[in-house]
Parts: structure tokens; C-alpha cells; sequence
């Protein structure tokens, strides 16, 4: 039996990204964020929601651009920091000894420890309540040589990206293989 818990963001996995702007001084700054996903296929494009109050908020609507980079598990902790800090006080790179990489591409930086980043220039936002997403346009996804499958597309297992459990405010990453999508279920399909 399944017992009601209320309206809460209990949606399950939530992703950990690192959002990457250049600030009002053009520092490099990056923030943690969890509320995002994929939003479109063509164009392709991605969304993130932030708080208004945010000192990445008003950089990237200065900016029109920022960047998703996706830590692995190995950089749980210095993913945590940056939704710790805040850029307006601390320079977050510095602190957890990463490097911001200037985006050939779009007015943002990313990390260039983490294994795999999305580059975006942003759309529009859309105003939601306590967040504002950010609907940005994918111009181009840069990943390591060591994370990629025989097709050349990120293995999840590879990169081993970090997930957030909303509430009770746990990371996770990747589990097991389970079975290939748009394959597993075929044989609900089939007549007998």
C-alpha cells in the first residue's frame, strides 16, 4: 500500500550539475544545482532552475550562456563545495583546487577535471515560483576519451555521474545494468 507524503520534490534521481558562469568582475564561478533535465531534442536543449538570490542568476542572464559540467563520484566533495559556498564570497576554483576551462564556444566556464560538460547559450527562463529555470541551447557536449563507449557516447558506468536524493540530501551514483531502453519491454508488444 502506498502511503501519501504531500507535495514534495521527491522525484527520484535528481542529477548533481555544476553550473559554470563568469560573474559581473568576469571571475569564474560555478554553483551546484539539481533541479534540471533534459527539456528538448531538436533544438537540443536543457534546463536548470536557480533561485533568483543566487549569485550565478543574474551572470548568466548578463551572459546569455553557461555551461553544465557533470562530476563523477571521485569529485563528490569538491561538487558539494560548490553548493556550499557562494561566489560572492569565496572563488570556489581556487578553493577546491579545480580548473575553470573558458568555453571556446559560449561566454562560460566549466571544470575541466569533470568528465563530461554541455555547453549552452540560454533561450529564455521561465518563471516558476521560488526557482526561475533557465532553458538553455546545447551547443556542444565535450567529453573524455576514458568515458566514452564503443559508439563514442558517454557510458554512465564510465563516468559514474553523481545523483541527488532531494530531502534527505544524499548522493548516490549509477547502479547496475539493467537492460537496453526501447528493448526490455518488447515483448509486452508481441502477440503470443
Amino acid at each position: 500500500m502506498k502511503i501519501s507524503l504531500g507535495a514534495k520534490t521527491l522525484a527520484q534521481p535528481a542529477p548533481l550539475w555544476i553550473v559554470g558562469s563568469y560573474d559581473e568582475d568576469g571571475r569564474a564561478n560555478a554553483m551546484a544545482a539539481a533541479w534540471g533535465g533534459i527539456c528538448c531534442s531538436k533544438p537540443p536543449c536543457i534546463t536548470v532552475s536557480l533561485r533568483e538570490d543566487r549569485h550565478s542568476y543574474a551572470s548568466i542572464l548578463a551572459r546569455r550562456a553557461f555551461t553544465i559540467s557533470v562530476p563523477s563520484a571521485r569529485f563528490a566533495a569538491q561538487a558539494d563545495y560548490f553548493g556550499i559556498a557562494s561566489g560572492k564570497d569565496v572563488d570556489k576554483f581556487a578553493a577546491t583546487g579545480l580548473t575553470p576551462v573558458r568555453s571556446e564556444l559560449v561566454d562560460a566556464p566549466y571544470v575541466g577535471e569533470f568528465p563530461l560538460v554541455l555547453e549552452c547559450t540560454l533561450l529564455r527562463t521561465v518563471e516558476l515560483g521560488m526557482h526561475i529555470q533557465f532553458i538553455g541551447e546545447i551547443v556542444d557536449v565535450k567529453a573524455e576519451e576514458d568515458v566514452l563507449d564503443e559508439k563514442g557516447y558517454p557510458d554512465a558506468a564510465k563516468v559514474r555521474p553523481l545523483i541527488f536524493t532531494p530531502v534527505t540530501r544524499a548522493y548516490h551514483t549509477v547502479g547496475d545494468y539493467v537492460g537496453q531502453a526501447f528493448e526490455i519491454g518488447r515483448s509486452f508488444g508481441e502477440k503470443s
